[in-house]
């Protein structure tokens, strides 16, 4: 009977003893039965809000507002070139110089007409003196009856014969002026000058060259000025009544990396493409320093307006995104749990996105981590951004 007394109360100790443990066990995790998984490390985001300003992104190339191709308007050889490319020229420097022997020639031949033409014009004029005053000699001896009616037709006649020479010698002398001035203005164009201010781009012509020669499409020179650029962009018809003129437009370039450079909307062209319904938009651009170069293919932004206190998360906390429907999926973290929420998406600003409905501001979302979650989840945080 001893025996049996002990052995039950072994057994009855031995019970205690893991009833006791399993209830230790049991109050350092509450929640075990209840969750079954363990908590998920997270780096989440505290919504802010911000003031936005809308745009829209375009892509687009730079080229010089201002350029020239030289050509020659006389036909001719070239004796001289006086630049070379990348030289920066006024307007008005001269560029080259082509044979003007045959020119020179005509010239001197023209400036003979015209003092011919002015001598004749003399004569002309001193016949025509000497007819006038014959015929008023001739009007004082009629009136004493001392010459005849026909005496004093024949002086009127040859009065007005002289005024007709006279007139005939006065046109003589404007047509071999005007030979002359056009002679004088070929001779002109045997220099070329450079007809704006900026740098030689191209030079395509050498001593002893023939050029101006009718029909040639030769050019001589290409002048640019970079001091003002010209950036054209396409805009989608869709967004098209957003642009006015005026509007700033910031870019950069792959080329000058790290800076980022601004312009104003001149132009909208009227008509749409049809082959892919875009809207061709030119912004001129003030280089006065020339960093930046005709030709180059830049990234940009039309600004449009300004909105205020709108809230925006990274793009990386958005696990779905339907960018045509604007919304998506993301995790909110409340209480250390994780709460899957559909949100309405709006503009896109570089790696972040608006959030019209569906958050507050404070609220945390999980940026980082979430691949792992399921809703309903605990999450350990073991970083907040932003606030």
């Amino acid at each position: 009977m001893i025996r049996r007394l002990a052995l039950g109360a072994v057994l009855l100790t031995l019970w205690i003893g893991i009833s006791g443990c399993s209830s230790k066990e049991g109050s350092k995790n509450p929640d075990a039965k209840t969750t079954g998984r363990p908590a998920v490390a997270v780096e989440v985001t505290k919504v802010g809000a911000i003031d936005l300003i809308e745009g829209i992104e375009v892509v687009g190339s730079l080229s010089p507002k201002f350029s020239a191709d030289v050509k020659s308007e006389y036909a001719g050889i070239v004796t001289e070139v006086s630049v070379t490319e990348w030289v920066r020229v006024k307007k008005g420097t001269p560029l080259a110089k082509i044979d003007t022997r045959e020119i020179e020639t005509v010239l001197q031949k023209a400036k003979a007409a015209v003092e011919m033409a002015k001598a004749n014009l003399l004569q002309a004029e001193v016949a025509g003196n000497r007819a006038e005053r014959e015929y008023n000699r001739l009007i004082k001896l009629k009136e004493f009856g001392l010459v005849t009616q026909q005496n004093l037709d024949d002086g009127l006649t040859e009065k007005e014969a002289a005024a007709a020479r006279i007139a005939s010698a006065k046109a003589q002398l404007k047509a071999s002026e005007e030979d002359l001035q056009q002679t004088q203005t070929r001779l002109s164009k045997t220099i070329i000058y450079s007809p704006i201010e900026g740098v030689v781009s191209f030079r395509g012509v050498n001593v002893g060259d023939l050029v101006g020669e009718m029909g040639s499409p030769k050019i001589m020179f290409k002048i640019i000025d970079t001091r003002i650029l010209d950036l054209t962009v396409t805009v989608p018809s869709g967004e098209m009544g957003m642009v006015r003129v005026g509007q700033p437009l910031t870019f950069s370039t792959d080329a000058i990396s790290g800076n980022h450079f601004t312009g104003k909307v001149m132009f909208i062209n009227p008509m749409v493409n049809e082959a892919d319904r875009s809207v061709k938009v030119v912004a001129e651009v003030e280089n006065r320093s020339e960093q930046l170069k005709g030709g180059l293919f830049v990234k940009g932004r039309i600004l449009t307006g300004k909105r205020a206190g709108i809230l925006q998360v990274p793009r990386a906390s958005l696990l779905t995104w339907d960018v045509a429907g604007k919304k998506g999926d993301l995790f909110v973290v409340n209480g250390g749990i994780a709460k899957r929420r559909t949100v309405q998406t709006g503009s896109v600003m570089g790696d972040f996105v608006e959030i019209r409905s569906g958050l507050a501001p404070d609220e945390q979302v999980v940026t980082r981590g979430g691949f792992n979650l399921k809703d309903g989840d605990r999450v350990d945080i073991t970083q907040v951004n932003g606030g």
